[in-house]
């Protein structure tokens, strides 16, 4: 078998088999054909042949305002959603970005002041997620943070040289949740994370 790509942790299993791992890009992010032996529930074994693409893993956070009874949130332009239907290809959504081998504490606290202006302390881990398994390697960190209009210590906007230009929003309470179900908000982890905060009674 091939070397493992960079980040990558295969579990020793009884019932998968990896034989060979191809590298078919290795442009912007990484895509890999893997080829394995599958144990079945049967306890046949079955040869199979996959593409995982590999862009890293990410972080991302609700920022809520408990006093003013707002989130905050970005907009920006999202090339896939835009050649997938989606009509400006604009995005409404929290805070996020990839670790790039840091914590993912520490990503998230950087990428909140790069793309809003708020500066946070130690945010709230409330869980991972595999956002699409069936062909992404990545592994999402989702945070949540209470935040003040005193957290704000900048304009964010993103890194113009990693052309982000990121709009910052900040939504009420009452309106967030009617933006999704009129579609206005459409990103997964977004939904999630406003969907747990609603659950938990962080909107109280």
């Amino acid at each position: 078998m091939s070397d493992l790509p960079k980040g990558w942790l295969i579990p020793d299993q009884d019932h998968v088999r990896i034989d060979d791992i191809e590298c078919l890009s290795d442009n912007w992010y990484h895509l890999y054909r893997v080829s394995f032996d599958l144990k079945r529930s049967d306890g046949t074994w079955q040869h199979q042949t996959r593409e995982a693409y590999e862009r890293g893993n990410g972080a991302g956070i609700l920022l809520y305002n408990r006093a003013d009874r707002t989130v905050i949130l970005t907009r920006q332009f999202r090339l896939p959603s835009f050649v997938n239907g989606n009509s400006d290809g604009m995005l409404i959504e929290v805070p996020a970005g990839l670790l790039d081998d840091r914590d993912p504490a520490a990503a998230v606290i950087a990428e909140v002041e790069e793309e809003t202006g708020y500066r946070i302390g130690k945010p709230e881990k409330v869980f991972d997620l595999f956002m699409s398994p069936g062909s992404v390697t990545e592994r999402l960190h989702l945070f949540v943070a209470e935040v003040t209009r005193n957290h704000r210590e900048g304009d964010g906007g993103g890194l113009r040289d990693e052309g982000e230009d990121i709009h910052v929003l900040e939504v009420s309470y009452d309106d967030v949740l009617p933006m999704i179900t009129d579609g206005r908000i459409r990103d997964a982890k977004t939904i999630i994370l406003l969907q747990h905060a609603l659950l938990t009674g962080l909107f109280e």
